[in-house]
């Protein structure tokens, strides 16, 4: 094994991408050979397959690594989305039809000509791990090339393919575990990058992952599993959420078992047993999961996923890596399911906290008032996932000595701010890929301003910084102080401004809400928080 790591090590290191500009580009690394096209200084390489997802009657098992392919493959196409849901309600993130595949584990390269030892950003998108597709025109990674660092797209698995728990799946495991097939794709992308993105210019040792919201949570999942360990060297979560998360075989925080939630899908699809399950058509048995509410997430197995992602981050069992983390200052303006139905007045508003919260109904309310109480809810829900998430993940990695960044997008342009959508959720991601004509056909149309590419121009040098050296440094922009003692961050609004302190007592209260739930053992902490919130538990050894 040494020896082949050696080999690997070797083959990185001497590599050299054949990219010619009178032809297209061609590498030849060690997975094979292939040809992808040219814009420019950036060569890009599109559906490159990094292992197989078992499909059909393998389906619900670890991604197969690939044997090297024969010939020359070309690389010019998107692979397919994984199955996901079609249909639905229509929202401001959907998008043009997509084709999908259970064999969909494809990943896509963007790299500077003649890159060598370039940093590399492995890119991980959102959706809720139910849709969502590397080939998102926003994810286009040309920006960060012509900055000298490389961009990998990927697709996982999604929904009830990628993240269903079953005791029938358990027992067919070595380890006896399901669940986190979606989370396993990742990190076999991560393996294939390791053992190749040096055939494209790129450092193995220098591989940031990257992700907003489903994918800044993968980023979590991942810095906690063992099983990724030493496959990046720094991360960024974008919108990300350290929510309490369902264990294998054990009811917890008010939630069903992950095999549970696994039995209570087959019984209401009724099939008998796991051969029928996946005679089931995979377009079918999504639609029909989605359909009955079931909602993926990582499972609490011991083996891919230890413990509690606040457990291991308490414990200082996470990824010793820098981080860059932040949210959004209109986070749910465009998710509004998920925010608790508003009371009629501001009196019901406050009777109803002041019974919930008891306590800490106080210092609830001083942080969301009842004077202002519909914006008070969206605020709620925002910092229970979001805000209290990336301050607690920078909080964490500042303790055990890395530099760790935060920030908040507050960012509002005439679209959006007329909608009444002012930074919502996702609404960064036009400013950190440069893509202000990539986003969907609803989306709120960003301005091709020199204002806003000035914004975008720094959050891109920001963002290209931290992958090449662990640094957000921007050009003609304000520096960017890791957090500290003195708790800075940097504000985007306008323009990026440093400030201290991040809304001041929001962390203090939601970790105390965790904290009081978590020792419970019965109550979890998501989206149930405000006028959805349990009455608060006691005072716990760890307020």
């Amino acid at each position: 094994m040494k020896a082949y790591d050696g080999l690997v090590s070797l083959l990185l290191a001497s590599a050299t991408p054949v990219f010619a500009a009178d032809r297209a580009p061609v590498v030849d690394a060690p997975a094979g050979r292939v040809s992808g096209t040219a814009a420019g200084d950036v060569r890009v390489f599109k559906g490159i397959p990094y292992a197989a997802a078992p499909t059909g009657k393998l389906r619900w098992r670890a991604p197969v690594a690939l044997p090297r392919w024969s010939g020359e493959r070309a690389a010019i196409d998107f692979g397919p989305a994984c199955v996901q849901p079609q249909g639905g309600t229509t929202t401001i993130y959907s998008g043009p039809p997509m084709p999908v595949s259970e064999d969909c584990l494809s990943l896509n390269v963007w790299t500077p000509a003649n890159a060598k030892n370039a940093p590399v950003m492995v890119w991980i998108h959102g959706g809720a791990l139910v849709t969502g597709s590397s080939r998102e025109p926003t994810y286009d990674g040309r920006k960060f090339a012509e900055r000298g660092v490389i961009v990998v797209s990927i697709n996982y698995r999604l929904g009830v393919l990628g993240w269903l728990a079953h005791p029938w799946l358990s027992r067919e495991s070595s380890q006896r575990v399901s669940g986190n097939y979606g989370l396993l794709d990742q990190i076999a992308a991560l393996k294939w990058v390791r053992d190749n993105i040096g055939s494209f210019g790129g450092d193995a040792r220098n591989v940031t992952i990257a992700g907003e919201s489903a994918g800044g949570l993968s980023a979590l999942y991942l810095m906690t599993s063992p099983a990724a360990h030493g496959l990046f060297a720094k991360a960024i979560a974008e919108s990300s959420y350290m929510i309490s998360m369902p264990e294998l075989r054990k009811s917890v925080f008010g939630a069903p078992s992950g095999e549970g939630g696994g039995q209570l899908l087959t019984g209401a699809v009724q099939m008998p047993d796991v051969e029928s399950l996946r005679a089931m058509d995979a377009q079918a048995l999504t639609d029909t999961s989605a359909k009955l509410g079931f909602a993926p997430f990582g499972v609490v197995d011991g083996a891919v996923l230890p413990q509690q992602m606040v457990d291991a981050f308490d414990q200082g069992k996470q990824a010793a890596v820098p981080v860059l983390a932040g949210f959004n200052q209109g986070e749910i303006r465009s998710l509004k399911m998920l925010a608790p139905k508003p009371t009629q007045t501001a009196e019901a508003y406050e009777r109803t906290i002041r019974d919930r919260y008891g306590d800490l109904s106080d210092a609830f309310l001083r942080l969301y008032p009842a004077s202002s109480y519909p914006e008070s809810i969206l605020a709620t829900t925002r910092d229970a996932l979001y805000g209290w998430t990336a301050e607690r993940l920078v909080r964490k990695q500042a303790a055990l000595g890395v530099p760790a960044y935060l920030y908040l997008f507050d960012h509002g342009y005439p679209a959006a701010d007329q909608a009444g959508l002012h930074a919502f959720h996702a609404s960064e991601l036009p400013f950190v890929f440069g893509n202000f004509d990539g986003t969907p056909p609803r989306w709120p149309k960003v301005p091709d301003t020199e204002g806003e590419r000035a914004l975008s121009d720094a959050m891109i040098d920001y963002w290209a910084s931290f992958v090449r050296d662990g640094k957000p440094v921007a050009r003609n922009a304000a520096r960017w102080p890791a957090y500290d003692a003195n708790q800075s961050y940097m504000h985007f609004g306008a323009t990026p401004v440093v400030q201290q302190t991040l809304m001041p007592g929001m962390f203090a209260l939601n970790e105390s809400v965790m904290c009081r739930r978590r020792a419970t053992g019965k109550i979890g902490w998501n989206w149930n928080v405000g006028l959805a919130a349990p009455n608060l538990p006691p005072v716990a050894t760890c307020d």
